[in-house]
């Protein structure tokens, strides 16, 4: 990450939108560089340094943001969140399978977006740790990676092996959207039924959840997957 304020990549053809970025970011200390084109986009993500995180809209004019996605995650693992109007449930699949980390669908407000960076912050922030991470804790929510231990304000919740390994996926990705079609492939493999999802993470929200009708921990992204948030420190 870079040594002062992070830097954003904003891919993005609407000079409206990168004026009302660069006015809401700056001022929170964010440093921007702008390009309106996949290619110069592209040109600017292998410049040195690096930006921390990349805002990439899918409607570009020289082409597919989908395509820039694809070209990124050949060389970079730096946090993408899709900027866009295609706000359709395949759209957002389609994103997150070739790689974002997250999507949001304009228009947007300020607040969110800023949450957004924050949480792909920390997430960069605890890939660059010693070791990985061997401890997540969000709110009162704690998951002890290296003895396998999962607690609720303090209380042991014993997990059956598929709903750690579910759960373990979700903490890996604390933040961001994963979709039910990398859950399914990541926990059952070949195996797996797309309604295991659905069942277990039910399961989950019974286990870790004071109220699993209003989940604190274990969003749903609906037609999409789940999101594993809360006060992540």
């Amino acid at each position: 990450m870079s040594e002062t304020y992070p830097t954003i990549l904003v891919i993005e053809d609407e000079a409206p939108i990168r004026r009302f970025l660069r006015a809401s970011l700056e001022i929170q200390n964010f440093r921007l560089r702008e390009a309106s084109t996949g290619a110069r986009g592209l040109s600017l993500a292998a410049a040195q340094p690096p930006p921390d995180i990349i805002l990439l809209d899918l409607g570009l004019p020289d082409m597919e943001g989908l395509e820039v996605l694809r070209h990124l995650r050949e060389w970079t693992s730096v946090p993408i969140i899709i900027l866009s109007a295609r706000g359709q449930e395949q759209d957002k699949i389609r994103g997150l399978d070739a790689g974002a980390d997250d999507y949001l669908t304009k228009p947007f407000s300020v607040a969110e977006l800023s949450a957004r960076l924050r949480v792909a912050l920390r997430h960069v922030a605890r890939s660059l740790g010693e070791g990985g991470m061997s401890l997540f804790q969000a709110g009162g929510l704690r998951v002890d990676l290296v003895n396998r231990h999962v607690y609720v304000e303090d209380r042991e919740i014993h997990l059956t092996p598929i709903q750690y390994k579910l759960l373990t996926v979700l903490v890996r990705h604390a933040g961001k959207v994963v979709t039910q079609k990398h859950l399914l492939s990541e926990v059952w493999g070949p195996e797996g039924e797309p309604n295991y999802v659905r069942i277990y993470v039910h399961q989950l929200r019974h286990k870790l959840e004071a109220d699993p009708v209003r989940p604190r921990y274990l969003q749903t992204e609906p037609g999409v997957g789940y999101r594993l948030t809360g006060e992540i420190p």
